[in-house]
This record gives C-alpha cells, sequence and structure tokens, in this order.
C-alpha cells in the first residue's frame, strides 16, 4: 500500500470539499482498503465521513424509508421496518457477505463497490476499468464469474452488489450531496453507467459528490423473493442473483418488479420483462416469453456460457415460487 493522508470530515462540507480535491472517501473501508492494498487504487489522501450525521433510518412523507449511507449492512438487515415492508432488501442483505463485514460495510460504500473481476485486482494484467486503453483480459480470458449482459468489446465486469440488486427492484433513489451544498435525487438505474468505451466511469456521480441517503418509495403489496445462486452458501459473489416483487390478483399477475445480480456491468433491470407479465395468467410459457425478453441480447465469452440458461432456469424458479405455478 502506497502512504497516503488521513482527514476526518466534521462535516458534510468537509467531506465533499475533499472529495472534490481528489481525497477518496472511506467509511467502512470494507472495498477501498483492499483496493489500496493492492494498489487497484492509490489516492493520495483519504477522507473518513464516519463522524457526519448521515447513519439513520427515517420513514418519509411519502410513507417510504429513508436510509442513511452510513447505516451498515448488519442494522439495515435487522431494521424491522426493513424485514416487514422491504423484505427482499433484507434477504439480499444477509445473503451478501459474511457478518463481520456486514457489521462494517455501510449502505452509501455497498452501492459504490468495485468490481471483483480478477483482472481488474491484477495490476500486472491489462484492464479497460483501472488502466483505460489497456485493453479487456477478461473476454479471452478466465470469465466465468463475469458479465453475459450490457457488456462491451472494452467490458465485461459484473458489478457484485447484492443490496444494489435488491433496492433496484424496489424502485429506490440516491440522494446525492454536492461540494457546493446543493442535493439531488438520482433514480438507482441512472447512478450506474454501462461500460461502452469508458468502463473506467462507473456512475453519474462527480467530483465532489456524496451519497447521503437511500430512498425507498411506500411498499407495495406483493410477494418478495431474492434468491441468488454460488459456488459456495457463505461469502461468495452471486453467479446470478434476482431480487422480484410480484403479486397476483384474481388469476392474473399484477405487479411484476425483478432485478438481476451477476450478469450485467450494473444491477440489471428490464421493463419490457415486466410489462409482459402483468396482466397475465401465470404459466411457464409466460415465464419462457420473459427469459427470451430478458436474455435477448445475452451474450457469453466462452467460460461464462452456461449463466445464459442458468439465468433461464433461475428466473423461471422465481417466477414459480411468487406465483405458486407448479413445473
Amino acid at each position: 500500500m502506497k502512504s497516503f493522508e488521513y482527514a476526518r470530515a466534521e462535516t458534510r462540507l468537509d467531506a465533499t470539499t475533499d472529495a472534490r480535491n481528489g481525497a477518496a472517501i472511506i467509511a467502512g473501508g470494507t472495498n477501498l482498503l483492499d483496493l489500496m492494498k493492492l494498489e487497484v487504487m492509490t489516492p493520495q489522501s483519504v477522507v473518513d465521513i464516519n463522524r457526519l450525521d448521515i447513519g439513520n433510518v427515517e420513514a418519509t412523507e411519502e410513507g417510504g424509508l429513508r436510509i442513511g449511507a452510513l447505516v451498515t449492512n448488519s442494522d439495515l438487515a435487522a431494521h424491522p421496518v426493513v424485514r416487514r415492508d422491504y423484505e427482499v432488501l433484507s434477504r439480499a442483505l444477509l445473503a451478501g457477505a459474511s457478518g463481520q463485514l456486514r457489521n462494517k460495510a455501510t449502505t452509501g460504500g455497498n452501492l459504490l463497490q468495485r468490481t471483483r473481476c480478477g483482472y481488474f485486482y491484477d495490476t500486472a494484467m491489462p484492464c479497460n476499468k483501472r488502466s483505460p486503453g489497456t485493453g479487456c483480459q477478461a473476454k479471452e480470458g478466465f470469465n466465468r464469474s463475469l458479465a453475459v449482459l450490457g457488456t462491451s468489446e472494452h467490458c465485461i465486469a459484473t458489478h457484485p452488489s447484492d443490496m444494489a440488486v435488491a433496492m433496484m427492484a424496489l424502485d429506490a433513489s440516491v440522494e446525492v450531496e454536492s461540494h457546493d451544498g446543493t442535493s439531488r435525487q438520482i433514480a438507482l438505474d441512472d447512478l450506474y453507467c454501462l461500460p461502452g468505451t469508458t468502463p473506467d466511469i462507473e456512475t453519474t456521480l462527480k467530483p465532489g459528490d456524496l451519497i447521503t441517503a437511500v430512498l425507498l418509495p411506500k411498499p407495495v403489496e406483493a410477494s418478495h423473493i431474492y434468491r441468488k445462486v454460488r459456488d459456495r452458501s457463505s461469502y461468495a459473489f452471486a453467479l446470478v442473483s434476482i431480487a422480484a416483487l410480484v403479486e397476483v390478483d384474481e388469476g392474473k399477475i399484477s405487479t411484476a418488479a425483478l432485478a438481476f445480480g451477476g450478469l450485467a456491468p450494473k444491477p440489471w433491470r428490464n421493463r419490457e420483462l415486466e410489462s409482459a407479465l402483468v396482466g397475465n395468467a401465470p404459466s411457464d410459457a409466460l415465464f419462457d416469453k420473459a427469459a427470451d425478453i430478458l436474455l435477448a441480447d445475452a451474450q457469453g465469452y466462452g467460460e461464462n456460457d452456461f449463466k445464459i440458461p442458468l439465468a433461464r432456469r433461475t428466473l423461471k424458479a422465481v417466477l414459480r415460487t411468487l406465483t405458486e405455478v407448479s413445473q
């Protein structure tokens, strides 16, 4: 690890000013410290935001929930309102990491964690995300865990978060404060960038931006599920994951919100798939149609080809469970 300067932010202005000047923001540090140790990230300065007043979970006037950026994954998963009204989020958090990591990892940091692609972590290997213009070794290399949707010729990395997948299905938005004191909300789907020709640009945040909270809308009446397929049952990243909220009313699907992890460079949501489900009676034929829509543009790169049929089977299994359709 290279040497760096360390400062504690006493106010949001301290944090946003330091960030605008190039400092890396640290809260739990569960991802940043690993990257600094490997010299994948080498910030000259780090600003600690743990003293800021952004660590509470509060009800909103609209009947939703405001989750402070410093709320830990453990506290959020155990929060009684989250467990009651946003069950899919609690389940995703508990599937996301070991207890020790959940005790330190924060809501804001979880959203901004970097890919776990092995070539991104290996500074001896070319990686357009780490060093733009050097190439993507993963396309022709070991890519079993990498993306099959939303990729480009420049990058096939996946986003690693479980929490963000659930929040995508819940229509979350992110509250961001800038260095000039102004704040804005960004829909979670708009926070993340696809790689395109600039895989090093991962979000729409600007220098000096600080995530202060995540906003969840009023809960909807639906059955929740978070299904995660992984190589082992504990502390492993998703090969395919699905956060789903589905409601059946009078024999037809009335609500459908689904987000996918392990398949793309960002938590993935396909509105066309959801529209195809709503208003129709659940059946295997309908679920096949939904999978066809999801995977229409999917592309494997050799070792990760299996993700495409795995995503189909997992989606159908989730929809069968939520709609009580027998196989």
